[in-house]
């Protein structure tokens, strides 16, 4: 374990080549090779286009699940204020690997609605919450996820343009729905927030209806996410500030 976090913490000054990581950490080269590998079969390391080692995304899938917390905390009544507006059922969305699943929802009360229970696991390869948590990922990433995916690099394109995607009888016949991103303190793509319902209600342009209140709705949660970064620091200065008074001479 120590000689696992020695490799992460020579890789936090940024990449580095296996020559590099044996010189900063003090490991025998087939140690801090074998390590380095391992790492990367857990996603905790990954390779850059130099072939370098570098952090790899598991470790900011970590970071964004110990603030789950508060976000989750954030999204119901951001989710019951969104749903209110727009009348149809809102939900928030985390991707988990090849999957995104619904981590919060709050639904239309009475008449036809889209359903979608909290914790109901769901395909990326289809719906506007999967543009979403798609688009913004990294290149190798990307083209993976299109590999079966129902939409295309064009969408995706126009989807970080506008800034929010829609989606049409996609993920399931008769359903629409509009998705926006939430962002973590980084800038990464943490969460989607969404609605959706029938398309006679949404129409086949959703995004012209709803674009609008789902992108300010995800912005109070990336808002709250910042909020919460900023405190942190604010307090650790002040923690920092605070000492032993000094001696006048």
């Amino acid at each position: 374990m120590d000689k696992a976090a020695s490799v992460l913490g020579a890789l936090e000054a940024g990449p580095a080549t296996l020559a590099q990581l044996v010189s900063s950490t003090g490991l025998a080269r087939p140690t801090a090779h074998r390590l380095a590998v391992a790492l990367e079969h857990h996603r905790l390391v990954a390779r850059d286009m130099q072939g370098r080692f570098v952090l790899g995304p598991r470790l900011n899938e970590l970071a964004t699940a110990a603030g789950e917390d508060r976000l989750l905390a954030a999204a119901n009544p951001v989710l019951i204020a969104l749903r209110d507006h727009t009348g149809e059922s809102a939900q928030l969305y985390r991707r988990q690997g090849d999957h995104r699943v619904c981590v919060a929802a709050a639904e239309r009360p009475v008449g036809l609605r889209d359903s979608i229970p909290v914790g109901a696991t769901l395909s990326m390869s289809a719906g506007s919450a999967a543009h979403v948590l798609l688009a913004w990922e990294e290149p190798d990433r990307l083209h993976r996820g299109l590999r079966d995916a129902t939409f295309t690099a064009t969408i995706l394109s126009g989807v970080r343009r506008r800034g929010w995607a829609q989606s049409v009888s996609e993920r399931e016949l008769g359903v629409a729905s509009v998705s926006a991103p939430v962002r973590g303190p980084s800038g990464r793509v943490v969460a989607a927030v969404s609605v959706s319902g029938p398309v006679e209600r949404l129409s086949r342009q959703p995004g012209r209806l709803h674009s609008a209140a789902v992108v300010a709705a995800a912005n109070k949660l990336t808002e709250v996410l910042h909020r919460a970064v900023r405190t942190t620091c604010v307090r650790r200065e002040r923690s920092v500030s605070v000492g032993p008074p000094r001696r006048a001479w």
